[in-house]
């Protein structure tokens, strides 16, 4: 049916579902489409539009294409006009639908708004037909038993019982069969807990632990793969000239057994395995180029002679007899069976024929190695995801069917084996399937090539699958050449593939392809395993298998042993292998993107943290488990431009606070407005404002709320933010220099009640004074740290003193500390007690006493500086002039005495004395520390009930004509401590 039927059909266009229910199509002005493409998403101020745009709509009818119909009593297209029984949520069945896509991860089609005055039409087209999805049989078993039996058991598996016995190899093919097992039954666990995207493997494993991991291990496991093709290639090869020696190139050589001379044994040349291995080569890739489509085709025959093939070789042990069909064959003997129980474990050339004078010694740990490829292929289903009709029940039961069929035949295999012939014919013929195969051993031959051939066809065309999966992910740059399309062939990934295939063809050796793929292999079921472990052991809300046989004790033991297997087989291609893995780790970590996968770390670290919190208590934290958690208040005075999130230096001074780097920053901005209207903009702001955390290199976070006015903003974010022992300590802001020159009125109000929040609130306060000349990392600084200890501050002081030393920009400083006291202090004794407590302290710094005058003393002539005098006098006559002001007011309106808007009580004589210690207290900081790289001093608190713009003119006479000073307020505990 094309599109024209499908306009012009009408009423007939209705179909039915389950249970009979007619459902009709939805027109162009259906009230659900209508309601949808008018919706702005994520925007709430555009319902009411929406609706007067549905109420508008419901006028007329409409047909299927879009012209104006029969009326809904005439049994219109649509039938008659339904209310929405879900219209009170603002959303009907459409946007169910929708939202389920995106949870799924698919993409949700993008509705557009039809303009004002356009007639809008949706034609409808016929559904694409799916594609055919396989079941269980023949979408996860067939492929899983087709990628398991292979080369290995044709042309190396009676070889393996001759030299290990029958004891060994039995032990051998229980060990293997139990990785294996137990990596199927977490690949069962993860693949079961939702819906799989292309990658196999590397996509599981990447959900679970991360792309860096993912990355690592999925790359390993595409290099596997693709040794795996040659390992393939080899092995047919290698069957059609040991079937026909004629095809030979190059002449074949005699071999000893045991040190004397027998009978002439023919060995392959490794030439020959070279040039029609690369032949094979060049045909297979051609075949995979030609497309999915024609590999499907075939691949499904190739598991024919396979499991005739089998068949054969079973008739043909049962109807053996002794030197029947060969010399060295039993039949089916008891005597045989007790001669090769043991093992016999002797030197080999590099074809496999004993000999004494060997190179190649044979252990338990070679043959592992030798024999594990025989036993993968477990992934083979997990790789059709995509195509599989119910992947939660085929790929468990699939892939454990398979992996326990080929584990019971191994077994079987192997008594027979070893009851059948002598140790000499098992060590000699290597193709011994095909020499006691019925009725004939080219059956075998052919069974062989046909299995092999379809195996690497298989992995020639996996691998470049899973490498354009991990170059689509967009983690790795380097990987961009090989992404492709969805739908599209990976013809980049494909050549590189071969590239890699041929690269192994060259070597020639089967044996030593095989204990590289066996790594690859055993990597990537030891990342499955652990992917599993984690997530069973997290149990996070999220973890919800419908595979419910697993346990955290199988993973663990399943990755346990893939690592033993390892080591078992060789440490040098185990730390090859473990290593380059890591170099790929840290290289994703340094250069690859980014990506949140809500991956296992993620809730292990999340874990961790709320544990680590509970365990911190509510108690306050021992001085010297405490950590400076400063909350760097970002635009408390606003005059930033509106693309700058903070100033540029904050960042810079918050790093100074950290010893190494460790401890956590907070960043707080606050939004006048209603949260409703501006929740938008706050998720934008916060958003920036991260970016510019990252890119300053300082560990924090970003916040932003949205409040009536900073002061609020700021007296909600005091009280509530943080958890427990977690919550920000220091609160750190800019001092406002242009609050005067700017004619800010608001501002010492508002500076004066962020200090005050800050004392109730039990917060350390340090305000930064000169932060535009704030040194970055890369500015070092000569001189000194000067520290005027005034008031007993918990060692905060010194603690930041130190704490910037710890920096390159500070680590050529000194420390000065200046204690300031009255004139009738014992200066010798208090300096002796400071210079005892900082030794005690673990601090090197040089101390001084300053005895300040009486403060009630006017500054006689000559006793300051011309500036400060100015500067004294320019502030007495702005605060004379402020007090007249707010007297003059207060006398109009008859009310008490106001100053920004609460009631203050000014005592002018008190007044007056603050300015002079303001002063006095510069005066020193000049006379000492005119050249010191940073000024420490501490904060007077606001005088209750004093004018906040008094306040901020004590403040302005004590910084002024300083260039870089901090003003630092402790807080009711010590943050140092005098022992260990």
């Amino acid at each position: 049916m094309d599109n024209g039927d499908l306009e012009g059909g009408g009423g007939d266009l209705a179909f039915h579902g389950k249970g009979g229910r007619k459902y009709s199509p939805v027109g162009a002005h259906d009230r659900a489409v209508l309601e949808m493409s008018s919706m702005d998403p994520g925007s709430s101020s555009d319902s009411k539009s929406c609706v007067r745009k549905n109420n508008a709509g419901t006028v007329g009818n409409l047909d299927s294409d879009g012209r104006e119909g029969s009326n809904p009593e005439n049994g219109g297209a649509n039938g008659p006009y339904q209310e929405h029984k879900l219209e009170l949520f603002g959303f009907d069945s459409l946007v169910s639908i929708l939202g389920l896509k995106s949870m799924t991860g698919e993409q949700a089609p993008a509705l557009s708004s039809p303009r004002d005055g356009e007639d809008v039409s949706i034609t409808s087209g016929q559904p694409k037909p799916s594609a055919v999805k396989m079941g269980t049989m023949m979408g996860v078993f067939v492929p899983c038993l087709q990628s398991i039996l292979g080369i290995i058991y044709y042309i190396r598996f009676s070889w393996i019982v001759g030299m290990g016995g029958i004891g060994d190899a039995l032990l051998l093919v229980s060990l293997c069969g139990l990785c294996t097992f137990l990596t199927g039954i977490s690949l069962s666990a993860i693949a079961t807990n939702g819906a799989m995207k292309g990658g196999g493997p590397y996509y599981l494993i990447g959900r679970a632990l991360g792309p860096e991991v993912g990355v690592s291990i999925g790359l390993c496991f595409f290099l596997g793969n693709a040794v795996a093709g040659a390992l393939y290639v080899l092995g047919a090869v290698e069957t059609f000239l040991k079937a026909l020696p004629s095809a030979g190139i190059f002449t074949e050589t005699t071999t000893k057994v045991n040190g004397t001379v027998s009978e002439p044994i023919q060995s392959i040349s490794t030439h020959d395995l070279q040039i029609y291995g690369i032949v094979v080569t060049i045909i297979l890739c051609f075949i995979v180029f030609g497309g999915v489509k024609m590999i499907n085709r075939v691949a499904p025959a190739f598991l024919i002679p396979v499991l005739f093939s089998i068949f054969c070789i079973f008739i043909g042990i049962f109807l053996a007899k002794k030197d029947d069909p060969a010399p060295g064959v039993t039949g089916l003997s008891l005597e045989s069976f007790k001669d090769n129980w043991s093992s016999d474990y002797k030197n080999t050339n590099s074809a496999g024929i004993p000999d004494a004078e060997g190179n190649v010694h044979w252990n338990f740990h070679a043959l592992v190695g030798l024999f594990f490829p025989a036993v993968t292929g477990i992934m083979a289903g997990s790789n059709r995801s995509a195509s599989l009709e119910d992947t939660q029940r085929s790929i468990p039961i699939g892939t454990l069917a398979a992996t326990l069929t080929t584990t019971g035949l191994y077994l079987v295999s192997v008594l027979l084996f070893g009851a059948v012939a002598t140790r000499d014919k098992l060590l000699t013929d290597r193709l011994l399937t095909a020499t006691i195969a019925w009725p004939f051993p080219a059956i075998i031959h052919i069974g062989i090539i046909l299995s092999t051939l379809g195996a690497a066809l298989q992995s020639l065309t996996g691998a470049p699958r899973l490498l354009a999966a991990i170059s689509n992910d967009d983690i790795l740059p380097v990987l961009n050449y090989f992404k492709v399309a969805e739908g599209s062939e990976p013809y980049m990934a494909t050549l590189f593939t071969a590239f890699i295939c041929m690269g192994c063809v060259i070597i020639g050796n089967l044996d030593l392809i095989t204990p590289t793929v066996t790594m690859f292999f055993l990597l990537c079921y030891s990342g499955v395993n652990l992917s599993c472990f984690l997530l069973d052991l997290l149990d996070a809300p999220s973890w919800r298998p419908r595979w419910k046989f697993h346990h955290w004790s199988f993973s663990l033991l399943g990755a346990s042993l893939c690592i033993v297997i390892m080591f078992l087989i060789s440490w040098s291609f185990t730390v090859v292998s473990l290593a380059l893995a890591s170099l790929i780790y840290y290289y994703v970590s340094i250069k690859g993107k980014a990506g949140d996968w809500g991956d296992g770390f993620k809730s292990a670290y999340f874990q961790l943290a709320l544990r680590s919190l509970r365990s911190l208590g509510a108690n306050q934290v021992h001085p010297k488990n405490w950590y400076p958690i400063p909350l760097i208040f970002c635009r408390p005075w606003g005059k930033l431009p509106e693309n700058v999130p903070c100033h540029p230096k904050l960042a810079d001074f918050a790093n100074c606070m950290k010893k190494k780097g460790r401890g956590m920053s907070i960043f707080i901005n606050i939004l006048d407005g209603d949260y409703h209207e501006r929740a938008e903009d706050a998720k934008a702001a916060c958003k920036q404002l991260d970016t510019y955390i990252n890119y300053k290199n300082c560990e924090g976070v970003a916040e932003i709320v949205v409040a009536p006015n900073m002061s609020e903003g700021f007296r909600g974010v005091v009280q509530t933010m943080g958890l427990g022992n977690l919550k920000p300590n220091i609160v750190v802001m800019r001092y406002p220099e242009i609050w005067r020159r700017e004619n800010l009125k608001e501002i010492p109000g508002r500076f004066v009640g962020i200090i005050n929040d800050c004392i109730v609130a039990n917060k350390a306060v340090v305000i930064v004074k000169g932060l535009d000349e704030w040194p970055n990392e890369y500015q070092r600084q000569y001189g000194t740290i000067d520290l005027y200890w005034i008031v007993r501050d918990g060692g905060l002081m010194l603690l930041l003193s130190q704490l910037l030393l710890t920096k390159e920009s500070f680590e050529s400083c000194k420390i000065q500390v200046f204690c300031i006291a009255e004139e009738d202090t014992d200066a010798e004794g208090l300096k002796a007690d400071v210079k005892k407590f900082l030794y005690d302290l673990r601090m090197q710094a040089e101390v001084f006493v300053i005895a300040i005058k009486s403060w009630d003393v006017q500054p006689e002539n000559g006793s300051q500086p011309d500036e400060s005098k100015e500067a004294f006098t320019a502030a007495q006559q702005r605060v004379a002039d402020y007090l007249a002001e707010i007297k003059e007011t207060a006398k109009k309106e008859g009310t008490p005495l106001m100053a920004d808007g609460k009631p203050v009580i000014v005592n002018e004589q008190q007044v007056e004395k603050f300015l002079y210690t303001t002063l006095k207290l510069n005066s020193t900081i000049l006379r000492y520390s005119r050249m010191a790289a940073v000024v420490l001093v501490s904060l007077p608190p606001p005088p209750v009930s004093h004018p906040a713009y008094c306040y901020m003119e004590y403040m302005d006479l004590l910084v002024d004509n300083l260039p870089r000073l901090l003003m630092v307020r402790g807080y009711r505990r010590d943050v140092v401590t005098l022992f260990t």
